[in-house]
């Protein structure tokens, strides 16, 4: 699978460290994706809400019946294996895991690859969303 493959195919997109502050790329990034027809699951322990969407404290928290594509990740590198650990305990597991740019981490892409999980780092999920040929 490619990343455009991905995104043309994905509808449902969790965004760990969602941002409520305009500017922040990990607010301005998940309203792009809106706008472009995704569904955003907000995920940030310090938010209730995501313009007026429930947030959720993490991966594991939002409901089994969600089918997620996407877990797009705003963390810290060092953050991130902890979060793809959250992610892996869920029952019904996601397509893919993405790490925005600037975001690497190759524990994470093991734990992800053993999964038999789609792995994407150091790349804007938004500016390839941009180029993607949606239905």
């Amino acid at each position: 699978m490619t990343t455009q493959e991905l995104i043309n195919t994905s509808k449902i997109i969790a965004v760990v460290g969602i941002s409520e502050k305009p500017g922040r790329p990990a607010n301005d990034i998940p309203q792009q994706l809106f706008h472009r027809g995704f569904t955003i699951i907000p995920v940030n322990p310090m938010l209730r809400e995501w313009r007026g969407i429930p947030a959720y404290p993490s991966v594991s928290e939002i409901p089994a019946h969600l089918s997620i594509d996407i877990v797009d990740i705003f963390r810290k590198p060092e953050a991130v294996p902890e979060v793809v650990r959250d992610v892996l305990s869920r029952t019904s597991l996601p397509r893919a895991i993405w790490l925005q740019q600037g975001i690497t981490s190759a524990e994470a892409r093991g734990l992800t690859e053993q999964a038999g999980i789609f792995f994407v780092e150091d790349r804007c999920l938004g500016v390839e969303a941009a180029f993607a040929q949606r239905p």
